[in-house]
């Protein structure tokens, strides 16, 4: 029985086999000419048995799974030199290329794809014991002490033997380095290596060095000599000396490297018979591959790939977005010209027709909009799975048992925003774990499961996304909140004992606030949420703590959709037009006097029995002109569980916007999200509401201090 269908694995298994194919062609190609096989294709062979079976193995597909470790223990002895590859072993590697995709062919259709495999890792297995001819070790006829080949790991020990049978002169290159930037000049020596050598190994030197700085012995195996390779290097610096060959082994070796003769008549009858040995194996693996061919015809009948996805940069996709955004300015343009047409002509002739395409441009311009947010749009399942990989770690760590449960995986959101809510959900996810979650003595003595739970969820709500970190740990403790804000002079003592539960808790987002008393590796340094609130602020995204103290904490970060276009409001404020984003409107309403009243200083008005604060920007923007108008309206707007009504003085329409920064010196002005551009060419800015919420309700309770 196969495991459903995943279009993730598919199109990532067509991938890694696709590259698979590619390098094994070009091994081949390199191996027919009489060369080595590049030791940095080997690895990328290996990488790529290696990732195909990590992915197969998770999603189940175990036929996959279980001939892509057979193929990695050939590529691996390859890369180690346990493995010689001939044209023979080539034919099974290929032979496991077609079997690979077969095999997702068959799980892209949802057919039993665990088919039998033992053919192919038996065959493999033979390829694998096919080396056992050459046993002379190299090492033994070169003049490198053995305080270097016993640091030496297998991989490096493989390339220095395969540098010597291929009769390249070997160089220990000795070069000192300041210790604050060695990398960057290891790195750059290594690229002027690699045009004319191979960098074998790179070894901290024995040679003591000055104080600030370290020396290094690179062994360099490369066809040219050392004259050519000083200049190559260029740096007066470098010290090279010769590794010296053993005369007389040398020779055997450049025996070794000559072409086989048809027939060598001085053999030992020993060596005849291992000749046999590995020729009538080599007969064998032919005999078999080509009954393998044979068998397997079905497998190759079609070449074409059953992935059906398209990887694309994220930033192409900006690109278009950005294109889009100018044609929605053109699309305003276009209605404002045919709006001013039917007033000077009238609904008749030409007026109509522009009116006619204006409309159908609007309807095309919106299907291609929606298509490309369609493209950036993905599931936040592979950001919750490294969620849960971190919970795990951090959970081992503290010796804390914990589960860690998802849901709403399949929510999807906009890529840029997965990408940067990574770092604040992992903070969550610690402080979960770490605050939260008691241990397991703790948790018995309280008659709580030993085994703590960490949820991380996921809803689409209308234009949002609520993702939520809650825990069934201690929960905070809102007096001890208050006693430490207190004691830090974050609040005075008369200000605390008027501050609701919520803005307590808004207390634990202060730069510099913690309630440990103990620094530890996760914890007590007072940073974390305010660095996530201010990174979920950036996302236009609001942040907030529910907690029952000694039951449970709940985290709710919520955030739009997407960044990239979006529809806004359009209003004027003493004399100065500003766009404000939809997502976060929820109502205007016309403002009289008598219903703005005044609380702790603060202008309120009254929406449908729930107090709203005002926020003027005549006040919070300084200007000149402080009187408002006499007709004038609030636009109420929410975020997560805050209100507020900005004060306008006309409400001037509707239109879709792309939101341009401001540039470095100018993108920390508060209140101010960036600029935008409307159908009229004029450029006006865009009011971050989320900031001006969130300094309306997290910073109260500061500035009362």
């Amino acid at each position: 029985m196969s495991p459903p269908v995943n279009q993730d694995f598919i199109s990532e298994a067509q991938e890694i086999v696709d590259v698979l194919n590619r390098d094994l062609i070009v091994a081949e190609n390199e191996s027919s000419t009489g060369g080595e096989i590049d030791p940095e294709r080997v690895n990328n062979l290996f990488r790529s048995a290696h990732s195909l079976k990590g992915i197969s193995g998770m999603f189940g597909f175990d036929s996959i799974s279980r001939l892509a470790h057979s193929l990695e223990s050939v590529l691996d002895g390859m890369r180690l030199g346990r493995v010689h590859i001939d044209p023979v072993g080539l034919d099974v590697l290929f032979a496991c290329v077609e079997r690979f995709n077969s095999l997702i062919a068959a799980a892209a259709t949802g057919e039993d794809c665990n088919a039998n495999v033992e053919d192919l890792t038996k065959r493999l297995e033979k390829v694998a014991r096919g080396d056992a001819a050459d046993t002379a070790d190299p090492l033994e006829f070169i003049e490198l002490g053995s305080e270097v080949r016993t640091v030496l790991t297998e991989y490096e020990e493989h390339r220095l033997k395969e540098n010597i049978k291929r009769g390249r002169n070997l160089y220990i290159l000795r070069i000192t380095f300041d210790l604050a930037n060695f990398d960057l000049g290891l790195a750059e020596l290594d690229a002027a290596v690699k045009s004319i050598g191979e960098v074998i190994t790179k070894l901290p030197s024995s040679k003591t060095a000055e104080s600030g700085s370290i020396s290094f012995d690179i062994i360099v195996g490369s066809d040219s000599n050392i004259q050519e390779l000083s200049k190559t290097l260029g740096d007066d610096r470098i010290e090279i000396t010769t590794i010296q060959r053993k005369q007389m082994v040398a020779t055997a070796l450049k025996k070794r490297a000559m072409p086989i003769p048809q027939k060598d008549t001085t053999k030992s009858d020993a060596i005849v018979e291992q000749d046999k040995n590995i020729e009538g194996s080599n007969s064998q693996l032919a005999v078999e591959g080509s009954e393998f061919a044979r068998s397997s015809q079905d497998e190759s009948a079609s070449v074409k790939s059953v992935s059906q996805t398209v990887r694309v940069d994220i930033r192409r996709l900006d690109r278009l977005m950005n294109l889009v955004g100018e044609l929605s300015l053109t699309k305003t343009a276009f209605l404002h010209i045919s709006d001013v047409m039917k007033q000077q002509i009238g609904f008749v002739g030409l007026a109509v027709d522009l009116h006619k395409e204006s409309r159908n441009f609007e309807r095309r311009l919106s299907e291609l909009q929606a298509g490309i947010m369609e493209v950036r749009m993905v599931p936040l399942a592979n950001l919750f799975e490294r969620m849960v990989r971190v919970g795990r770690k951090i959970s081992r760590e503290l010796k804390r048992q914990v589960r860690i449960e998802v849901s709403g995986e399949h929510t999807e959101l906009d890529k840029l925003i997965v990408e940067d809510l990574a770092d604040p959900l992992m903070h969550l996810i610690r402080n979960a774990i770490d605050h939260g979650i008691e241990t397991p003595e703790v948790r018995a003595a309280a008659g709580k499961d030993p085994e703590g739970t960490v949820r991380l969820s996921a809803l689409a709500q209308g234009n949002h996304v609520i993702v939520e970190v809650s825990d069934d740990g201690g929960g905070i403790d809102p007096e001890k909140v208050i006693k430490m804000a207190v004691a830090k002079k974050l609040v005075t003592p008369e200000r605390a004992k008027e501050l609701t539960r919520r803005e307590i808790f808004n207390l634990l987002f202060i730069a510099g606030f913690s309630t440990r008393s103990e620094v530890s590796e996760y914890s007590g340094r007072g940073v974390g949420l305010d660095i996530v609130k201010n990174n979920i602020s950036q996302l236009s995204g609001v942040i907030d703590i529910f907690s029952v103290k000694g039951k449970s904490t709940s985290i709710t970060v919520t955030l739009p959709i997407t960044l990239a276009i979006i529809p806004a409001l359009v209003v004027a404020v003493a004399g100065r037009t500003y766009a404000i984003p939809l997502n976060n409107v929820l109502e205007t309403l016309a403002i009289e006097d008598t219903t703005v009243s005044t609380i702790e200083r603060r202008e309120v008005i009254s929406v449908r029995g729930a107090t709203v604060p005002l926020v003027d920007l005549r006040h919070h923007f300084r200007m000149e002109t402080k009187e408002r108008p006499e007709v004038c309206y609030g636009v109420v707007a929410g975020v997560g569980q805050h209100r507020m009504a900005l004060v306008v003085d006309e409400l001037v329409g509707q239109q879709d916007i792309v939101i341009k920064s401001l540039g470095r010196r100018l993108q920390h002005i508060k209140g101010i999200a960036g600029a935008t551009e409307l159908g009229n060419q004029k450029t006006i800015l865009v009011i971050d509401m989320v900031a001006l919420i969130n300094e309306l309700a997290v910073d109260s309770a500061a500035t009362e201090a």
